[in-house]
Order: structure tokens, then sequence, then C-alpha cells
């Protein structure tokens, strides 16, 4: 368990954070197989701010990392969805940048609830 109290799970060979993220893969993967969305990718990075140079040292770059990102047909838009149990400041302060950074996209937030 890490510090949220989320028990990592295992599927498909693939490791998740939290049983709800791991649900929800299971759940999207059945809506691939339905046709619903298509290009489900696990784990997209985000670039928000690139790495740069400064008195010589290396900063490094800013992410966020989305759960999943998948293209939705009936909406015809990339979906970019990230599972939250929990949102902690720095998950509110990139989710900004990103909706900055990335006008056309926005972070849909799935909760137990949702699942």
């Amino acid at each position: 368990m890490n510090k949220y109290g989320n028990e990592k799970k295992v599927v498909n060979g693939i490791k998740f954070d939290s049983k709800l993220e791991a649900k929800r893969y299971i759940q999207l993967k059945l809506l691939q197989r339905a046709g619903e969305i298509k290009n489900l990718r696990t784990q997209a990075e985000f670039v928000l701010q690139p790495s740069y140079k400064k008195n010589g040292k290396t900063i490094r770059a800013i992410k966020y990392v989305a759960d999943f990102v998948y293209y939705d047909v009936k909406k015809d838009k990339v979906i970019v969805e990230d599972t939250k149990g929990f949102k902690n400041d720095v998950y509110k302060l990139k989710k900004k940048i990103f909706e900055y950074k990335y006008p056309d996209l926005e972070i849909k937030e799935i909760t137990k609830y949702d699942i």
C-alpha cells in the first residue's frame, strides 16, 4: 500500500497504482472491444514544461502522466482520464497547467462512484 492507502494491482501484465485504476482499465478494454473507443493507451505522458538549463544545471521537464488516453468514437474526440481517490495539491496544479497548455483536451476524473 502507498501513502494514500491504494493497493497496486496487475492486469494483463500491466501494473496499476490502485484497484480503481485496474477496474477502469478492464472497463475501457471492454469498450474498445465493442468498438465504442479506440487507441487506448495507459500512462500517457504530456509535457507541461520542457527541461531547460540554468547556471549550468539541467532542470528536468515537468510532465503530467494520464492514467488513460483514448479516442471516443461517439463523441469524436480524444479523452484523457485520470482515476482519482484523492486530489493532492500537485495533481491540482498539474491539471491547471495541462488545461492551459492543451486547451483542446480536458481531464476526465473517474472516482469510485463512477465505476
